[in-house]
């Protein structure tokens, strides 16, 4: 979808979304990844819109993607949250999946919280493990940007010296160590998928920097900063890489470890919200 084209969508989507819900106005918007039922804050004043009564929304592909739209209030601050996001593995447009982030932006959203599972490319991160994002290396070979320029979206060219904001890392972790929360922090490579890596990818991924890997974050994150959002990143490993530990994890332990790792993430996206710190 070019630029120009989808800026004429959004407009429409947007004129939906607020028919179905006044006061839609949000702030935030938090973008739910895999295995994390329970991180959605509690929120007040509860609206849900199912993906399949939103133009230019598709039904998402992946399992533990819900695929509905949450908006509410927390702490007098007004959240958007998508239960499943759009991922280029499943067939998207790379620039697709600008569209929610563009949309969501265009209705209000200066602020962006993404979450994701992850798999770990360091013994010392081991699954089950909370990591704040600290940057990412982007190895999908190739850019939600490209082939979309429209200027209402902002520059061409985008600064990603600072993807994720340093001072609200700097906060939540000063926050987070007063309480004795463990956590570590990582930077993100993005690979395009949908299948895993192999040892020797691995081994390259970490020699260039990587710490965790994933399939997603990264294009929503390159969108927002267009934006000029401010972003967050927070995620939760789930396994370690091929190399590291040949001792398999069943899916009933993935899922139980995704059910407490939800919890911690609830936390941290709570008290960024609640602290303002974003």
């Amino acid at each position: 979808m070019k630029g120009k084209k989808m800026y004429e969508e959004i407009e429409k989507t947007a004129e939906i979304i607020k028919k179905r819900i006044k006061s839609f106005n949000p702030q935030y918007l938090i973008i739910m990844g895999s295995g994390l039922k329970n991180a959605v804050p509690d929120l007040d004043n509860l609206e849900i819109i199912p993906y399949s009564e939103i133009p230019n929304f598709p039904i998402p592909t992946v399992k533990g993607h819900v695929g509905e739209l949450i908006y509410g209030k927390f702490r007098d601050k007004n959240v958007v949250i998508m239960r499943g996001r759009f991922h280029y593995y499943e067939g998207y447009s790379i620039n697709f999946i600008s569209f929610p982030i563009r949309l969501f932006n265009y209705c209000g959203a200066s602020k962006l919280i993404v979450t994701a599972a992850v798999g770990s490319l360091k013994k010392n991160i081991k699954p089950g493990d909370i990591v704040i994002i600290k940057n990412h290396i982007n190895l999908m070979h190739t850019n939600p940007l490209i082939g979309n320029y429209y200027e209402k979206f902002g520059d061409m060219f985008v600064d990603m010296s600072e993807p994720y904001n340093i001072l609200t890392i700097k906060k939540i972790e000063d926050k987070l160590k007063t309480e004795k929360f463990s956590y570590k922090k990582g930077v993100y490579l993005a690979v395009s998928g949908p299948c895993y890596e192999t040892k020797a990818e691995a081994k390259m991924y970490r020699i260039i920097g990587g710490d965790v890997v994933g399939m997603s974050v990264v294009p929503e994150v390159i969108s927002a900063k267009q934006l000029k959002m401010n972003v967050f990143g927070v995620c939760w490993v789930s396994n370690y890489v091929p190399g590291i530990e040949n001792k398999k994890i069943s899916h009933d332990d993935v899922i139980k470890m995704g059910d407490e790792a939800g919890k911690k993430i609830k936390y941290i996206i709570e008290k960024v919200i609640e602290l303002d710190i974003l």
